[in-house]
């Protein structure tokens, strides 16, 4: 099969422990996409949390997309251009974060460059701050404040309690939202039928391509969608067993050049 498209998820799959791309993975990506490729980067970060690692492989200069918000926008690197994006309701806002004050959980969200939250000093909301590198900023009125449309709300605490908050978030919020943990210590609260895989079928349709042409990495819960949906869906050999077992393929680890071996052998 000729595959034109790699969808990279990011943390765990693209970067290594420390965060980078190794080099055998840079070079072969930027082989890739000199060779005509398209790179997507499809994480749950906001997309200014993507946007160093789409400098540091050029996106902008190979006409490639950022997928961020685990689906809720996509962005085209080279001309800016938001293709689509999908937001919470403004009216929605108040409920979500009474629900966060109701049940003693810490939140936040997303304003331009900065993420917002009701306590800077929480350590989740610290650990999002460093993932992204981007600022944190303590709003006194989360309530008040945020009446403007956001992507997603990041409800925040230990993974032992947030386990009993979920289903009652979940009941609260009904069924036009999608209520989820991407990570322990993270209750996503997101509009309704938003997620890698459906995102990135409205990229091919824009592009004209079909899933059979497309590769998708990645090793975490949210990733499940898009390996289930691409022509070769490719798990991280330190992905959740879930990915893996739902891989065409299984590659070595994200500290091991897994990417990088996947381009090359499938795409270069």
């Amino acid at each position: 099969m000729d595959y034109n498209m790699i969808v990279l998820d990011l943390d765990g799959t693209l970067t290594n422990r420390d965060k980078m791309i190794t080099p055998r993975t840079k070079a072969a990506l930027m082989k890739a996409q000199e060779a005509g490729k398209i790179v997507v980067l499809a994480s749950g970060r906001p997309t200014a949390g993507v946007q160093p690692l789409a400098e540091e492989l050029e996106l902008e200069k190979y006409g490639s997309y950022i997928l961020s918000y685990n689906g809720g926008m996509i962005t085209n690197c080279r001309t800016g251009e938001v293709v689509f994006s999908a937001l919470l309701p403004p009216e929605s806002n108040r409920k979500i974060i009474g629900l966060a004050e109701e049940y003693r959980v810490d939140i936040l969200t997303y304003e331009g460059g900065d993420i917002i939250t009701n306590n800077a000093e929480c350590p989740y909301a610290i650990k999002e701050s460093a993932i992204n590198h981007l600022p944190l900023r303590q709003v006194e009125d989360m309530a008040s404040y945020v009446n403007f449309q956001v992507p997603k709300f990041l409800m925040l605490d230990d993974g032992d309690y947030l386990v009993t908050v979920e289903p009652r978030v979940k009941a609260a919020m009904g069924k036009n939202f999608s209520v989820y943990r991407s990570e322990p210590f993270f209750l996503e609260v997101m509009p309704k039928g938003i997620d890698k895989a459906q995102s990135l079928a409205r990229l091919l349709e824009r592009l004209g391509m079909k899933k059979e042409e497309m590769i998708a990495c990645g090793d975490g819960y949210n990733d499940l969608s898009m390996i289930r949906y691409a022509g070769l869906g490719v798990a991280m050999e330190n992905a959740v067993l879930p990915v893996r077992n739902a891989a065409d393929y299984i590659t070595a680890s994200n500290n091991d050049d897994g990417v990088g071996l996947v381009v090359e052998k499938f795409m270069l």
